[in-house]
């Protein structure tokens, strides 16, 4: 498809009434008010552990992530924490804790108990590192795809796929297949799909870490607004001074184990414990 295709903007019908923008979440502007559940904690892990081939990656993890809150998960790579993360939506199956989204327990035990892995997956939605979008799909028509198998008619997840993609600036590309499409603007519209679901909490996996630094400054503008915005995000990176910005609450993972957390200026700028203080050197940033 070429550029001068004519771009979904103009392909879309016109904005949704009054009527319809008070039975679904606006997209232009999304925060903690729009999500249906009520407990002040949205993600909730306690005792976590997970093994791959006898190799204990994660071990005896407890987490939580409240509402409206930006929970940076930092430490190197094979530390565990994209475990951590594909265990919120189980993605992974833990060997043993408990994990509870939006005050309902799905796994505990090693046994999940969540009915309707579909329904879970539209409350956390998740960005992945390498965007993960349908090749033969356009920008506009990845966003549409989870939508209309939620149920969600036509017109509407088309209205709502053009205006998430203006929301996360590339809606003049959502006629491009993906691999028309810079890496930068892949991950954006990556975000774009996670959000069309209006998530209780949405998940980032190394978002950037595939990227160039251009593509890496627009996706964290992106991600910078939605925190704005009070989106509920809980996000695995290596862009530490971006943690520091952004996030209530800094979580540093090594061999498996929560090490250190807490603010991100006594984690990052006054960290207690010696490994901490090693890894962040090796970033330049330990005080």
């Amino acid at each position: 498809m070429t550029e001068s295709a004519t771009t979904p903007e103009k392909a879309a019908p016109g904005a949704a009434t009054a009527g319809d923008r008070s039975a679904e979440a606006d997209p232009q502007k999304l925060t903690p008010g729009e999500h249906p559940a009520t407990a002040d904690t949205v993600v909730r892990i306690s005792g976590l552990s997970k093994s791959f081939d006898g190799r204990l990656v994660l071990d005896d993890v407890d987490l939580e992530v409240a509402r409206g809150r930006i929970v940076s998960v930092i430490g190197q790579s094979g530390g565990g924490k994209t475990t951590l993360m594909r265990c919120v939506n189980l993605l992974e199956r833990p060997d043993r804790g408990t994990v509870e989204v939006a005050g309902k327990v799905v796994h505990q035990g090693g046994r999940t108990v969540c009915r309707d892995l579909a329904r879970l997956r539209r409350t956390v939605g998740m960005v992945f590192q390498r965007f993960n979008l349908f090749p033969h799909l356009t920008a506009v028509e990845n966003v549409v795809l989870a939508q209309r198998k939620a149920g969600v008619p036509e017109q509407q997840a088309l209205e709502r796929a053009v205006a998430l993609l203006r929301r996360v600036k590339v809606a003049h590309r959502g006629l491009a297949l993906p691999d028309q499409l810079s890496g930068g603007e892949q991950q954006r519209v990556a975000i774009a799909r996670a959000l069309a679901l209006t998530p209780e909490v949405l998940l980032f996996d190394e978002p950037t870490s595939s990227l160039d630094p251009e593509a890496t400054r627009e996706v964290l503008s992106v991600m910078r607004e939605l925190a704005a915005d009070g989106m509920t995000m809980l996000l695995v990176t290596h862009e530490l001074p971006f943690a520091r910005e952004v996030s209530d609450h800094v979580v540093f993972v090594d061999g498996g184990r929560i090490v250190e957390e807490g603010r991100p200026e006594e984690v990052l700028d006054r960290p207690a414990h010696a490994r901490t203080r090693e890894f962040l050197a090796s970033y330049g940033t330990a005080s």
